[in-house]
This record gives C-alpha cells, structure tokens and sequence, in this order.
C-alpha cells in the first residue's frame, strides 16, 4: 500500500527544510515525521521521504539503518531500549537487559504477542554518568535496577 505524507506532516517537513541548507539535510527530520505517522519505517516510507526531499533512496536508507531510533518494522507500544555499552554494561546493563527479556517473554528487537512491548539493545545514549540507562519510547531511565525495571513494566501493564 503506498504511503503519503499528511498535508499536516508535509507541512513539518517543509519547516524542517528551512532549517538547513540543503534537502538532503532534512531526512532525519523526514524520518521521525515518517515513523511517528506510519509507526516505523517501511520501503514506502523512505521512497515518499526520497521523493518529497528529492534526494536519493540510498541516502534515507543510510540514515534509516545507521541510527538505532528509526525502525523498520512494527514495534510494541512501548519500545524499550537498553544500553549496553561500556559504562551501562560495567552497571549492570546486561542484568537489566536479560530481566526485561524474561519478564516479556521475547527476545532483542521481538515484539510481545499482544503489540504492548517490544525491546532492544543499543549503543552509548550518552548517559554514562547515570549508567545503566533504558529508554521507553522517549523517556529516559538512569541508574537503573532490577528492581526499578520490573516496578516500570508493572506500570505499564
């Protein structure tokens, strides 16, 4: 099914367009537009972005794949990211990873039969100083514990 712009979103992008000096500039903006309206990014959403950047496909998908916050497929409602690079990992991040693995029952970049959660393992958020940190959606979780993963999922629920 193709996918178009809302008139709404294309609006966005043309602001964002302004903020830069060339088109090219703005498929990151492109993409978030694109993800928040489609839910992640598919081959229709990043042939749309090509088209309304007039820019080449190959250099949305380079920013498509490069950055860990644009997706490529359907994710749960809420998204968990665990960091697990160096400082988060010398935290804990793996405990933590692995405790969110089990409590969902899926696996990394899996999503929960019912669509609410899905989760996955990044790279450096460039939280170090709050080690280990997770991300839902857009909300960031420092100092993170076992204990503290489990009271957020609860809530969630």
């Amino acid at each position: 099914m193709p996918f178009h712009f809302t008139e709404e979103n294309l609006k966005k992008i043309e602001e964002a367009k302004k903020k830069y000096p060339t088109s090219l500039a703005a498929v990151m903006d492109a993409c978030y537009i694109g993800q928040e309206q489609n839910g992640y990014i598919s081959e229709e959403v990043m042939e749309e972005i090509s088209r309304v950047l007039d820019v080449p496909k190959t250099d949305v998908l380079g920013v498509v794949t490069f950055y860990t916050m644009y997706h490529q497929k359907p994710m749960g409602k809420y998204h968990i990211q665990v960091c697990t690079n160096v400082s988060c990992m010398l935290r804990g991040g793996y405990e933590i990873f692995d405790t969110i693995k089990s409590k969902l029952g899926i696996d990394n970049m899996e999503v929960t039969e019912d669509g609410k959660f899905s989760i996955e393992e990044v790279e450096c958020m460039g939280a170090c100083g709050g080690a280990p940190m997770i991300a839902i959606n857009n909300e960031y979780f420092e100092n993170m514990t076992k204990e503290k993963v489990l009271e957020i999922l609860e809530s969630l629920k």
